[in-house]
């Protein structure tokens, strides 16, 4: 007897009741106990209220093995879709570890890939919620195909889409790499983890013993691998942070970032400026206070916090507009650049420049961390890339030295040369091929030993030295500074800037691809 309109709603509302449950309320007090939010709780906070649409809610694998057959659930462990963050339309997945710990078999694999092709196609932000036991082994070769199947797309969309992962519980062994070729990383503290291989087969390959937040923590990887660039202390914190970079960028890379509206004169100065640097060259000072300073609201949205502290990267917002922030940091080994600071820094560079976020850079540098851990470990390869990454970006490049901008760490900071595009200096910003010190004792050294007063000789010698090449106005004469400003003058300036800026258009040659010194 066929089924009454009445009976076939009926079965569908039952279907629906059954996929919402997920892998059941005992598993999902479990995650709660666990102090993290199911899948769907997760999209609820990620997105606008009442945005989203689930696709693929009654997907079920096809495996048959090991007596997978007799054991499906409605949506195979991952909720997909579509919604809105701040009206904007993104595309989600969040691995639902109530359903066979998250773990990922092909039909799963499917799910995912369909939202990330329907991204691309509309040019929309995708975000990947990561919380999964991974392959899922009763499927064997299968699960590992789709892995590769999502990996390849998350390399399609690279640079054309903004790709940020939330990882919010297990992520280990191939999973790791979809996370790692998308744009950021936000890991929750305590309860999500990242490695390639667990503690146990760690123990047994190196007979190191490791627990596994030591190992892949939150912690571990913002602050010794690099491979997070944000934390936060639960689920929901982690979901604000991940909506607040998404406020930073476009949705694709044929768009303009939102523009804000910015309730303070962009023209406004700012007096403390003029004092803030100090005039001795080893005095350190927060190169993060000098930002703050000039950009909207004094809010700097920084991103690897605890990697690299001798750099700053980050977001702000200058009269609304929103730029990316690179700053030699004077407080932490001088400010040089070293191999952690180039990979940094360079990979943030080549982000904006793909979703046409202005590169505002502060220098104040004294160049690159010398040492045999640095030469072995390749500081020449890995602070090529953060040339590369600057001389490569078509984005407008405007470049403020505050203080020092030592030898190749000048060329290598946004200068002039490698296509800035607006370059300014504060009176106490000293451009040279290296120290007055350091250049006297090499220049003058017969000099200063066949002087009566040796001290006072080389004192003399620095002064000179000084006047002549280590101020800004040489190279203001030479035009690699556009214009040497008074501290308090620099937020108008960059504002103003950034609006002559604004329709810009320069081009790469044209080629597949440059071969980045990796």
């Amino acid at each position: 007897m066929d089924e009454t309109h009445a009976q076939k709603l009926a079965r569908l509302h039952a279907l629906e009741t059954q996929a919402l449950q997920g892998g059941g309320p005992e598993r999902i007090e479990k995650q709660h106990e666990g102090g993290k939010l199911t899948a769907r709780e997760r999209i609820d906070v990620l997105l606008d209220q009442g945005s989203f649409v689930e696709l693929d809610r009654f997907v079920t694998h096809r495996a048959s093995d090991f007596g997978m057959d007799k054991q499906k659930w409605l949506g195979d462990g991952v909720v997909t879709g579509f919604g809105a963050v701040d009206g904007r339309k993104v595309f989600v997945f969040a691995q639902d570890f109530t359903v066979v710990g998250g773990s990922l078999g092909a039909a799963h694999a499917q799910k995912i890939c369909k939202v990330m092709d329907l991204a691309m196609k509309v040019g929309a932000p995708i975000i990947g919620l990561n919380d999964s036991g991974g392959a899922r082994i009763q499927e064997g070769v299968a699960a590992l195909g789709g892995y590769a199947d999502i990996f390849l797309r998350n390399t399609l969309a690279s640079g054309v889409v903004p790709q940020i992962s939330g990882i919010m519980g297990p992520c280990a062994g191939g999973a790791v790499y979809s996370p790692s070729i998308t744009d950021v990383i936000v890991m929750v503290e305590k309860t999500s983890y990242m490695f390639i291989t667990g503690p146990e087969v760690t123990k047994t390959v190196t007979g190191e013993e490791v627990t596994k937040e030591q190992l892949g923590g939150a912690s571990t990887h913002a602050s010794k691998s690099g491979v997070c660039h944000l934390t936060a202390p639960d689920d929901q914190a982690a979901i604000a942070k991940i909506r607040t970079v998404l406020s930073y960028l476009p949705s694709n890379n044929a768009q303009e970032p939102p523009r804000l509206p910015c309730s303070e004169p962009v023209d406004r100065d700012v007096p403390e400026l003029d004092t803030m640097v100090p005039t001795a060259s080893s005095k350190p000072y927060d190169i993060k206070k000098i930002v703050r300073a000039v950009v909207d609201g004094g809010e700097l949205f920084e991103l690897h916090e605890r990697y690299a502290q001798n750099i700053v990267i980050g977001f702000a917002r200058i009269g609304g507009r929103s730029i990316g922030i690179v700053a030699n940091q004077p407080m932490v080994l001088a400010g040089c650049l070293d191999i952690g600071a180039s990979l940094k820094a360079a990979r943030f560079v080549r982000f904006c420049d793909c979703f046409n976020v202005p590169l505002v850079t502060f220098v104040d540098v004294p160049g690159f961390l010398p040492g045999t851990d640095q030469e072995y470990g390749a500081i020449i390869t890995h602070g090529a890339k953060l040339l590369y990454a600057y001389a490569e970006a078509t984005v407008p490049k405007l470049t403020v030295i505050t203080r020092k901008a030592y030898g190749g760490a000048y060329e290598v900071m946004a200068s002039k040369h490698i296509r800035a595009d607006y370059n300014l200096a504060f009176p106490t910003a000293e451009i040279a091929v290296m120290g007055p010190d350091g250049a006297v004792n090499i220049m003058y050294r017969r000099e200063i030993q066949a002087a009566a007063d040796p001290v006072a000789a080389k004192a003399a010698f620095v002064d000179d030295y000084r006047e002549k090449f280590a101020s800004p106005y040489k190279a203001a004469e030479l035009g690699f500074i556009d214009e040497v400003i008074a501290p308090r003058t620099l937020r108008k300036r960059l504002a103003s800037a950034l609006d002559m800026l604004k329709d810009k258009r320069d081009e790469n040659p044209r080629r597949k691809h440059g071969n980045i010194p990796l």
